[in-house]
């Protein structure tokens, strides 16, 4: 079956459930998401600027856990009890995975990535030359593009639910610092720095004030922005508390050589990695 009568069938079931009783609706969905398993079909896909959400994969995904009975797993030493299993043939698609790091099947990572003891759930999308470092979590179809950093407890938020919400997207080139987390579709875009402990939501107020005049945005970061964890008084009914932001401090610069940049950069801003 092509990818347009894959989405016929998918979104047919995902509307109907009954359809899910039928031989070809069941073989749609297991077809879609071990396409999303090859890198054949993805989540979200960039089209110029802007990111379009394939939702009925995403359908495909919510269905595949219906059809999937609890069973025992065993890899090695370690096991289960789940729905899906793991990645397999890990050297033939040319990824580094260390024990414990573990990629479940219908997630892809191109070849090239590193995965540390870290995880990545189904539907996510992992760019060639990207790190995930330890204990950094890839949440259900999100994006991350090529020679990304996921530094050390990074938490990178899976949007499953509605079908048609975008995922969280992190660009080409970004360097997420320790124990960052980024939630709720919201959009890293390309060569961005994240400093330690930063926390994006789509309503968390990310604040440039490299000008004279604050300017205010939510849910994506600029390209090639440096960002740090910030407060911001609020006023409430108790009182006036301190709510968290996250400001642009600056920007890397097109002279810094790329191997280092990152680096280079939390060096240049005092800003921790």
């Amino acid at each position: 079956m092509d990818a347009p009568e894959l989405e016929k069938l998918v979104s047919q079931a995902y509307a109907h459930r009954e359809r899910m009783k039928e031989p070809a609706t069941r073989e749609a969905v297991e077809a879609t998401i071990d396409l999303l398993d090859r890198g054949r079909v993805r989540v979200a896909e960039k089209s110029g600027s802007e990111w379009r959400v394939n939702a009925w994969v995403k359908e495909a995904i919510l269905l595949y856990f219906s059809m999937r009975p609890l069973k025992p797993m065993e890899v090695g030493a370690l096991r289960f009890y789940d729905k899906i299993p793991t990645k397999t043939n890990l050297e033939e698609q040319g990824i580094r995975v260390v024990p414990p790091g573990v990629a479940r099947y219908g997630s892809f990572l191109e070849p090239g990535c590193v995965l540390m003891p870290g995880y990545v759930n189904i539907g996510a999308y992992v760019g060639s030359g990207t790190m995930v470092d330890t204990w950094a979590t890839v949440g259900s179809c999100a994006q991350v593009g090529k020679n990304v950093h996921l530094s050390g407890g990074v938490g990178i938020g899976g949007v499953l639910e509605p079908p048609g919400a975008s995922p969280v997207i992190v660009e080409n080139g970004a360097f997420i610092g320790s124990r960052c987390i980024i939630v709720e579709g919201t959009v890293v875009e390309e060569e961005a720095v994240l400093g330690a402990n930063v926390v994006l939501t789509a309503s968390t107020p990310i604040i440039d004030v490299t000008g004279e005049q604050p300017r205010t945005m939510q849910g994506r970061v600029p390209a090639r922005s440096v960002v740090i964890p910030g407060s911001q008084p609020k006023e409430f009914n108790a009182g006036i508390y301190y709510t968290p932001c996250a400001l642009i401090i600056g920007q890397r610069k097109e002279s810094t050589d790329r191997k280092t940049s990152l680096n280079e950069v939390l060096r240049t801003f005092d800003v921790q990695a």
